[in-house]
């Protein structure tokens, strides 16, 4: 069973806050955090994030970006990412995510690229991505928690 989720990605302004959102949606209970890899410490989420997510009826304007540290690997149960590459140099400098890091859009095969400096149609076809993935990953870890309900896409399996 997953309690804990840490979403992952570069600047941890504009992705992260938006996925978090969703998953806060999706998963009352479950603890989330997020965290950059080369984050803008202390910068509130992306203008055209916010305004997504208040179209939406959630605020993410106490969002403020973190560095991504090693307490924030060791702590979460499961680790969410953007892309491969956020993956790869996760798996460098922190070996003991391997078995509970994984992509946002691990099950649909791809990635979700940055709309950082982009527009507002940018944002929202990220956005759209980030649903995606959300959407899968709640449906799995939902299923994983009730074993007398058959899954339709099977249990999420992660070996730590």
């Amino acid at each position: 069973m997953i309690n804990s989720i840490l979403i992952v990605c570069i600047g941890n302004i504009c992705r992260c806050p938006m996925a978090l959102a969703m998953f806060a949606r999706k998963l009352p209970g479950v603890q989330l955090s997020s965290a950059g890899i080369d984050a803008v410490v202390g910068a509130p989420a992306d203008p055209f994030a916010i305004e997504l997510m208040r179209r939406r009826g959630i605020d993410i304007e106490a969002h403020r970006g973190q560095q991504l540290r090693a307490w924030h690997c060791e702590s979460a149960e499961l680790i969410l990412v953007m892309d491969l590459p956020q993956k790869q140099f996760i798996e460098k400098h922190y070996p003991t995510t391997r078995g509970k890091l994984f992509r946002l859009g691990e099950y649909g095969r791809f990635d979700i690229f940055d709309p950082h400096q982009k527009n507002l149609g940018e944002f929202e076809r990220c956005l759209t991505l980030i649903d995606r993935g959300v959407d899968e990953w709640a449906a799995r870890i939902v299923a994983s928690r009730s074993p007398r309900r058959p899954a339709t896409h099977g249990p999420v399996q992660i070996t730590q």
